[in-house]
């Protein structure tokens, strides 16, 4: 396969990949630790106005799901793409720009700010970048 055609098809289905396993975490974080009692998560509006109800435990699954969104979609793109390191720090990029763009919409603590955006998208889409392009090598 012509390699341009490959790292766009690799860099598509790692954002689309990554994007479900973000939403599937998010999902079923309310049932393994429920929101406080009358916080609101169904529009952004209603997040901002309850963010102050949140406790630290209340922080675990967003960041859960911005870390395995990425490692998902940065693993994803790095097994398919003729690039692997390139374009899965491309697809953290492309996370971490979500993550920046949700911080300037959704107020948070400053700590949870710091932990995400620094340990949840860069340092993620390297490790799975990293792997899979060791073990790409190794079924090679």
């Amino acid at each position: 396969m012509n390699p341009i055609l490959r790292n766009i098809l690799a860099v598509i289905a790692g954002l689309v990949l990554g994007s479900i396993a973000n939403m599937a975490v998010l999902m079923v974080s309310n049932n393994i630790i429920p929101l406080p009692a009358g916080a609101d998560n169904t529009t952004a509006e209603g997040l901002k106005a309850t963010i102050h109800l949140f406790e630290p435990k209340h922080f675990i699954f967003p960041f859960l799901a911005h870390a395995i969104g990425t490692f998902v979609g940065a693993y994803v793109c790095a097994r398919i793409a003729a690039h692997k390191m390139v374009l899965a720090m491309f697809v953290g990029l492309f996370f971490l720009a979500g993550g920046i763009y949700m911080v300037v919409i959704l107020p948070s603590p400053i700590w949870f700010t710091l932990v995400d955006l620094l340990g949840a998208y860069l340092p993620v889409a390297y490790f799975a970048g990293k792997i899979a392009s060791s073990s790409k090598d190794e079924n090679s």
